[in-house]
Protein backbone atom coordinates (compact mmCIF):
# COMPACT_ATOMS: atom_id res chain seq x y z
CA UNK A 1 0.00 0.00 0.00
CA UNK A 2 1.38 3.66 -0.81
CA UNK A 3 1.49 5.83 1.69
CA UNK A 4 2.48 9.46 1.13
CA UNK A 5 5.05 11.13 3.45
CA UNK A 6 4.26 15.28 3.69
CA UNK A 7 6.67 17.27 5.06
CA UNK A 8 7.25 21.33 5.18
CA UNK A 9 4.57 22.86 7.62
CA UNK A 10 5.69 24.63 10.40
CA UNK A 11 5.04 27.94 12.24
CA UNK A 12 4.50 30.80 10.72
CA UNK A 13 3.60 34.37 11.32
CA UNK A 14 0.07 36.09 9.48
CA UNK A 15 0.78 36.77 5.90
CA UNK A 16 3.58 34.60 5.37
CA UNK A 17 4.57 31.76 2.94
CA UNK A 18 5.10 27.91 3.29
CA UNK A 19 5.68 25.61 0.77
CA UNK A 20 4.68 21.70 1.68
CA UNK A 21 6.23 19.03 0.15
CA UNK A 22 4.44 15.51 -0.39
CA UNK A 23 6.48 12.41 -1.29
CA UNK A 24 4.53 9.20 -2.99
CA UNK A 25 6.30 5.66 -3.98
CA UNK A 26 2.79 4.77 -6.00
CA UNK A 27 3.53 3.39 -9.72
CA UNK A 28 1.99 5.36 -12.28
CA UNK A 29 2.09 8.85 -10.27
CA UNK A 30 2.41 10.30 -13.64
CA UNK A 31 -1.20 9.17 -14.49
CA UNK A 32 -2.95 10.08 -10.91
CA UNK A 33 -4.73 13.19 -10.31
CA UNK A 34 -3.70 14.22 -7.14
CA UNK A 35 -5.04 16.63 -4.18
CA UNK A 36 -3.69 18.72 -0.95
CA UNK A 37 -5.74 17.98 2.05
CA UNK A 38 -6.53 20.18 5.21
CA UNK A 39 -8.12 18.87 8.39
CA UNK A 40 -9.02 20.88 11.30
CA UNK A 41 -10.34 19.45 14.71
CA UNK A 42 -13.30 20.87 14.32
CA UNK A 43 -13.92 19.79 10.71
CA UNK A 44 -13.60 16.87 8.43
CA UNK A 45 -10.86 16.48 5.98
CA UNK A 46 -11.53 18.95 2.62
CA UNK A 47 -9.82 19.47 -0.31
CA UNK A 48 -7.51 22.37 -0.54
CA UNK A 49 -6.54 22.20 -4.19
CA UNK A 50 -6.00 19.13 -7.07
CA UNK A 51 -4.30 18.88 -10.00
CA UNK A 52 -4.41 16.55 -12.40
CA UNK A 53 -2.04 14.29 -14.78
CA UNK A 54 -1.44 17.17 -17.60
CA UNK A 55 -0.90 19.94 -14.73
CA UNK A 56 -4.50 21.12 -14.99
CA UNK A 57 -5.32 22.78 -11.40
CA UNK A 58 -8.31 23.21 -8.89
CA UNK A 59 -8.85 25.07 -5.57
CA UNK A 60 -11.06 26.03 -2.79
CA UNK A 61 -12.51 29.19 -2.91
CA UNK A 62 -10.36 29.75 0.26
CA UNK A 63 -7.19 29.23 -1.36
CA UNK A 64 -7.71 30.60 -5.19
CA UNK A 65 -5.19 33.42 -5.49
CA UNK A 66 -2.90 32.24 -2.36
CA UNK A 67 -1.86 28.64 -2.90
CA UNK A 68 -0.58 26.68 -6.28
CA UNK A 69 -0.46 23.22 -6.41
CA UNK A 70 2.60 21.64 -8.41
CA UNK A 71 4.01 18.28 -8.90
CA UNK A 72 7.29 16.49 -10.52
CA UNK A 73 6.97 13.66 -11.74
CA UNK A 74 10.42 12.53 -12.04
CA UNK A 75 10.17 13.14 -8.44
CA UNK A 76 7.05 11.62 -7.51
CA UNK A 77 6.75 14.57 -5.38
CA UNK A 78 3.32 17.02 -5.24
CA UNK A 79 4.05 20.89 -4.02
CA UNK A 80 1.56 23.19 -1.91
CA UNK A 81 3.00 26.85 -1.85
CA UNK A 82 1.00 28.50 0.82
CA UNK A 83 0.92 32.35 0.41
CA UNK A 84 -0.53 35.26 2.83
CA UNK A 85 -1.35 32.63 5.35
CA UNK A 86 -4.25 33.72 7.90
CA UNK A 87 -5.02 32.56 11.28
CA UNK A 88 -8.10 30.59 10.19
CA UNK A 89 -5.81 28.55 8.59
CA UNK A 90 -3.55 26.10 11.29
CA UNK A 91 -4.43 22.59 10.09
CA UNK A 92 -2.58 19.69 9.31
CA UNK A 93 -2.32 19.14 5.94
CA UNK A 94 -2.14 15.79 3.78
CA UNK A 95 -1.90 14.52 0.09
CA UNK A 96 -3.31 11.76 -1.53
CA UNK A 97 -5.15 10.80 -4.79
CA UNK A 98 -7.62 13.02 -6.23
CA UNK A 99 -10.10 9.96 -6.58
CA UNK A 100 -13.17 8.01 -4.65
CA UNK A 101 -10.08 5.61 -4.28
CA UNK A 102 -7.12 6.50 -2.02
CA UNK A 103 -4.22 5.37 -0.84
CA UNK A 104 -3.09 5.03 2.89
CA UNK A 105 -3.18 8.07 4.56
CA UNK A 106 0.19 9.75 5.66
CA UNK A 107 0.63 11.61 8.55
CA UNK A 108 0.79 14.66 7.36
CA UNK A 109 2.14 17.90 7.95
CA UNK A 110 1.19 20.62 10.39
CA UNK A 111 0.79 24.51 9.89
CA UNK A 112 0.42 26.62 12.47
CA UNK A 113 -0.39 30.44 12.55
CA UNK A 114 -0.36 31.95 15.88
CA UNK A 115 -3.16 34.38 17.31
Amino acid sequence: QVQPVESGGGLVQPGGSLRLSCATSGAGFSFLSMAWYRQTPEKQRDVVATITSGGITSYADSAKGRFTISRDNVKNTVYLKMNWLNREEPAVYYCNRDSTVKWLWGQGTKVTVPP
